[in-house]
């Protein structure tokens, strides 16, 4: 079927898009391997070559595909790594009901991964979360206490074995987004707070007790969800 001229333009490049995905699911495309031209794939799919070029950019944007200078457009190797940039970007641009939803999927996630590491995670991973735990403790400033955040809940992820799950909580969990629920938290108490609460994580992981360290996690993030219930409300730019 040929693309109709009074089609609209976002549909159309929907259609591509879908359509390229349908290829790469069904094992068509493949990692690595280079794409047919524009030209190529637009005869083959019946659509403009005005459509396929901004499918192709919608796919590249979103780490699916790759544009390599003077050599042509790649399947990307779809790794757990290319997510945590794709919900890197999401998670820091990401306002109002979006950014409330995106924190709740943490609360899923997160509590879920901390459970699991509970069941795997070996002394030498114990020892590097006390590491971050005493620097964390030591923090002057914010700065140092996020980047100090973000390798003790990094170290928990990858202690639970999933790569996937590892690469979208790191996705969700970037040094900007975490140092604006820094800043955006007001309570005079919040470093002491978030202290307490890694402690306990630390704790219910020493003891490898997956249900502790799941509701430890999850009381945690409740306090970033609280945060980011208060920005959505407050938020007039979205719904």
């Amino acid at each position: 079927m040929t693309e109709d001229a009074t089609t609209p333009r976002t549909t159309v490049t929907e259609r591509a898009i879908a359509q390229i995905r349908a290829k790469l699911g069904a094992g068509e495309l493949l990692p690595g391997q280079r794409l047919p031209t524009e030209r190529e794939l637009a005869v083959e799919l019946g659509l403009s070559r005005s459509s396929m070029r901004e499918a192709i950019r919608a796919l590249t944007a979103l780490g699916v595909l790759e544009s390599r200078h003077g050599a042509g457009v790649y399947v990307t190797r779809l790794s757990p790594d290319d997510l945590l940039e794709t919900f890197g970007a999401v998670a820091e641009m990401s306002r109002g009901r979006t950014l409330l939803h995106l924190v709740q999927v943490r609360k899923i996630l997160e509590p879920a991964a901390a459970a699991t590491a509970a069941a795997r995670i070996d002394e030498s991973g114990l020892a590097l979360l006390r590491v971050q735990m005493r620097a964390m403790e030591r923090g002057v400033d914010s700065e140092e206490i996020v980047g100090h955040d973000m390798e003790f809940h990094r170290i928990i992820n990858e202690a639970a074995g999933n790569p996937v799950l590892a690469a979208i909580l790191g996705g969700l969990n970037t040094r900007t987004f975490r140092a604006r629920v820094w800043h955006g938290r007001q309570e005079a108490d919040a470093f002491a707070r978030s202290f307490h609460e890694h402690a306990a994580i630390y704790r219910a992981l020493s003891e490898r007790d997956p249900e502790a360290a799941r509701t430890a996690a999850a009381v945690h993030i409740g306090a970033v969800e609280d945060w980011a219930r208060r920005q959505a409300d407050t938020d007039p730019e979205e719904d």
